[in-house]
């Protein structure tokens, strides 16, 4: 895998049994978007190929609950913010989002990590991280009564993301701004005293508060993976502040480079632009149900393209994806059953080769079309792939009958076409479209299917 650390691949092992991967979870305040969903895809592509060569794979995501983030530079905070526009408490808001991320990754065919700790439940782990940086001297009760750490403490600051400290100018926005109190304007905040807040705060050796933004994925992946990680997972966003400041703080914990690789996924547009809710453009995965799509179009669409190269999305590729999905599990379907595995080479170096999805999904798409290879050695072939792709192409095709209305227009068409009347022909094409159905008008007359 491509290392942001040494801007180099790096072979990807076990230090101990199995192979340790933690991965930034959500924030709960709202729904997951698909570009959300690709990091965490990556998680789960990378798991499945360390699966698929023999290895065992023990994977932490967090649960980010707390609330009072700074993710991206806003002064509001989100979940305290969503309280009071719902009148709800935070923490239900956060159960509700927490619940929904949950199916979602379901409907992905995304495997559950192995624990999925909530920051709100692992306070005395953070307090207890953020006393032993002090008595450390990595970090600071500040002036203000809040605990800061100590950014030049640690030397090798800024080898993640390539920022240098006397590079970043005062005022800079990347964290908190009512921050008074520190002695260095890149410092960051381990533990902010309440102030006037009221909601979500608990208590601490420094009085009444919350944890900053950085330590909780400190604080749990040295306590639920042993001190140690293999394998660093997260968007590119990430890289600076979160992950530059969850490394300084790791590694003077530890003692040690706590982290072997960081893996970092790369932005994904929505038909050419990036998503905000101020655009307008932000896409859900229950969107792309509510357009008649298979939730894993959205996995294949992902899947065509590198995950360190920003993608751009669109309906276009997701209906795309869609009807290939269909064409492969029939493909599937007419040729047997059972689950036997065939071994390829080129699939398996596709994967194992800083996860080559594209290059993958170029051979399944060479094997279809090969009619020197077998129904049941396709079968095989595209079963070995689906280790790792995660398309459930093994699931058979969905059929159902239609109802009498579906058949009515079905027949209407018929006769609007044998009339040459192509307006009314497209209108009801149009109709049947929206209510599910492909239709397809060949040598042997209308054809349909469901999409």
């Amino acid at each position: 895998m491509y290392d942001t650390m040494s801007r180099a691949l790096k072979t990807i092992s076990s230090s101990d049994g199995a192979v340790r991967i933690y991965c930034c979870g959500p924030t709960v305040y709202r729904d997951a978007h698909v570009g959300n969903l690709r990091t965490f895809l990556l998680s789960d592509l990378i798991s499945r190929t360390l699966q698929m060569t023999g290895l065992e794979v023990t994977l932490v995501q967090n649960i980010t609950d707390v609330g009072h983030m700074a993710d991206d530079f806003s002064e509001e905070d989100k979940m305290l913010a969503e309280s009071e526009k719902t009148k709800v408490d935070p923490f239900e808001i956060a159960r509700t989002f927490e619940a929904r991320f949950h199916l979602d990754l379901q409907r992905l065919n995304i495997q559950g990590a192995d624990s999925y700790p909530r920051a709100s439940e692992k306070m005395p782990q953070m307090i207890a991280a953020i006393e032993k940086l002090i008595d450390l001297n990595y970090a600071y009760v500040g002036s203000d009564g809040s605990v800061y750490f100590d950014a030049t403490s640690f030397p090798t600051y800024g080898a993640l993301s390539g920022n240098k400290l006397e590079a970043l100018k005062p005022g800079h926005r990347y964290e908190f701004t009512d921050e008074g109190g520190k002695r260095f304007h890149a410092d960051w905040a381990l533990w902010k005293l309440a102030g006037a807040r009221t909601q979500m705060i608990w208590d601490s050796p420094w009085g009444a508060g919350f944890p900053g933004w950085h330590i909780e994925c400190s604080a749990m992946s040295i306590e639920l993976l042993d001190g140690h990680v293999d394998l660093h997972i997260g968007g590119i966003d990430l890289r600076f502040p979160h992950h530059e400041n969850e490394r300084a703080q790791s590694d003077s914990l530890t003692g040690d480079e706590t982290v072997d690789t960081w893996v970092h996924g790369e932005h994904l547009l929505f038909e050419g632009r990036k998503m905000s809710k101020s655009a307008g453009n932000v896409v859900l995965l229950q969107d792309v149900i509510d357009r008649g799509l298979d939730p894993l179009s959205l996995r294949f669409a992902l899947l065509e393209n590198r995950y360190r190269s920003q993608m751009d999305l669109s309906w276009a590729s997701l209906e795309a994806a869609h009807s290939t999905l269909k064409r492969w599990r029939q493909l599937l379907a007419d040729s047997g059953s059972g689950v036997e595995l065939k071994f390829d080479q080129e699939i398996s170096d596709a994967f194992t080769t800083d996860l080559d999805t594209p290059r993958a999904m170029q051979r399944i798409r060479a094997i279809e079309k090969d009619s020197t290879i077998g129904a049941l050695d396709k079968r095989a072939l595209f079963l070995f792939a689906d280790q790792v792709l995660g398309l459930e192409l093994d699931r058979g095709v969905e059929s159902k009958e239609p109802s009498d209305e579906i058949k009515a227009l079905l027949a209407a068409r018929i006769t609007a076409r044998a009339e040459k009347n192509w307006s009314l022909s497209d209108s009801l094409r149009d109709q049947l479209s929206e209510a599910g159905l492909e239709i397809k008008d060949g040598a042997n007359g209308q054809e349909w299917s469901w999409r």
